[in-house]
């Protein structure tokens, strides 16, 4: 508005305490649970009621509640949001919206029942096991939860834990074990991407996505390459402009599901042209040959292992030609390709999902009652993994996050006029290297044909998740304290 106004750029910035106040922030939720089941730990009833903070002007909701939803298989279930006016500012999207918060109350509580079931917490989860959603009565497009658990397991040393609360000590320090559930709904939405191959064999892919520090430059570059068959150093990824061929924001860990098919068949199709105008090329090896006996890899055209044109043997053939001097000879100038990518029918006729188990350790000084988290074990089932090391910095900072959601983070409010108090980073805590442990991270393999046509998903909030409940799960086995209310600060464990 600024802009228009004065008819040049204008820059805004906000001192952090104006963060806390005009930006938004996680709302504060009462979640209310009931879990009943058998003897032999079936659910027969869940029952998940929210309440969420909202502003005067707006009415969010933080939907806590779908998790319960979807998680756990019981024929009894359900699930409501309300939501609360207040003279505070509109609250607003923070990682992993409602399923963080949600799955930190419902994996408590199912804690809370294996404590009085007697009954190991995996094998209560693993006896409800939801082999299709429960809330939509679809199949889901995959799930490698048992994977996730039975390795989470071995990888932590589960069965060396004391299931009595206070039973581990390492000197003062009160040791406890404590895992949860993880999972995130794999979005996805309508996306396009273009791809002009220069005459000098290089490409450059467009798409009006941005990277958050997240890799998407390298994942896309990744599936350009390979969708076009040249290296990935000849790939130039631009993003961040909104004259590119359009694509949904980076919120609701979407990007790389929506974004890298259309950037898949955006490189396809080039590749098909390029073989096309091979084909067509009385110069070409690959003149007048069938489009299944050509290839496109490492920057060149050349036969591949179907066959040879005009039947002659591979090796009585050229190795083919650069890209490059197949443009040269058909004008010089750039070619460009388009891809488009969107759901389908299969949304409708499956549910899609991510999930993951966290492991987590924790130390709790019996005298002070100051927590520490020595080790996390996660293992994920996401679908394909594009690159397993920006893959596993995303799970990475979640993790950290989860952490800081469990111990340090909190906004406090004064009650006389709603604003935030503690809103710098002196008083706002969140973790830094000296609170963080040792964190193994892990993926089982997972094959996903209908999530998109890379079977990909997004793994950037499914991190969080899982990460809070465990912590809070591994104090009570600690201490014998159920703590339900974060961040979990040691006057809590006083």
């Amino acid at each position: 508005m600024c802009a228009k106004a004065v008819g040049r750029p204008v820059k805004l910035a906000l001192e952090r305490p104006q963060m806390f106040g005009s930006v938004g922030n996680r709302p504060h939720t009462e979640q209310t649970l009931a879990l009943g089941a058998d003897a032999a730990g079936k659910l027969i009833a869940v029952r998940h009621a929210t309440i969420a903070e909202t502003s005067t002007i707006e009415d969010w909701t933080e939907t806590s509640s779908l998790t319960a939803r979807v998680l756990y298989a019981c024929a009894n279930n359900t699930s409501t949001h309300r939501i609360t006016k207040l003279n505070i500012a509109t609250p607003t999207f923070m990682r992993a919206p409602g399923e963080a918060s949600g799955n930190f109350a419902l994996e408590s509580a199912m804690d809370e029942l294996a404590v009085a079931l007697k009954m190991d917490p995996i094998e209560l989860r693993l006896r409800n096991y939801a082999e299709q959603d429960p809330g939509k009565a679809r199949p889901f497009s995959s799930k490698s939860l048992r994977e996730c658990y039975a390795r989470g397991a071995e990888r932590f040393g589960w069965q060396s834990r004391v299931a009595a609360p206070g039973s581990m000590r390492d000197g003062r320090w009160r040791v406890g074990q404590g895992m949860a559930t993880a999972t995130y709904p794999a979005n996805r939405s309508p996306a396009d991407a273009s791809v002009r191959m220069l005459p000098d064999g290089s490409a450059v892919v467009r798409s009006a996505t941005h990277d958050l520090g997240t890799g998407t430059y390298t994942v896309m570059s990744q599936v350009a390459a390979d969708a076009i068959g040249i290296p990935v150093e000849r790939i130039r990824f631009e993003l961040g402009d909104s004259r590119f061929p359009k694509a949904p924001g980076a919120g609701g860990s979407q990007s790389a599901a929506s974004v890298s098919p259309a950037v898949q068949a955006a490189g396809l199709a080039m590749r098909k042209k390029i073989i096309e105008m091979a084909i067509a090329d009385q110069q070409s090896f690959a003149y007048r040959s069938e489009p299944s006996q050509i290839t496109v890899a490492d920057g060149w055209v050349r036969p591949n292992s179907n066959g040879a044109p005009d039947g002659r043997s591979i090796t009585a053939l050229s190795v083919g030609e650069p890209i490059a001097a197949l443009i040269a000879r058909n004008g010089g100038v750039a070619i460009v390709t388009r891809g488009e990518s969107k759901p389908g029918p299969e949304r409708d006729q499956y549910s899609m999902h991510s999930f993951g188990a966290v492991f987590a350790e924790v130390r709790v000084d019996a005298d002070l009652g100051i927590v520490r988290v020595p080790r996390i074990t996660a293992v994920y089932g996401v679908g394909n993994i594009l690159n397993a090391k920006t893959a596993h910095s995303q799970m990475l900072g979640g993790i950290v996050w989860g952490v800081g959601m469990a111990l340090l983070e909190e906004s406090v409010r004064d009650g006389r006029d709603g604003r935030i108090v503690n809103g710098n980073l002196a008083e706002y805590h969140v973790p830094v290297n000296a609170d963080i442990g040792a964190i193994d991270i892990s993926f089982v393999a997972e094959s996903d044909p209908f999530v998109n046509s890379l079977g990909v998903k997004g793994i950037a909030e499914i991190g969080i998740t899982g990460v809070p409940a465990a912590i809070a799960n591994a104090v009570f086995n600690a201490t014998g304290k159920r703590i339900r209310d974060l961040p979990i600060t040691l006057d809590k464990l006083l």
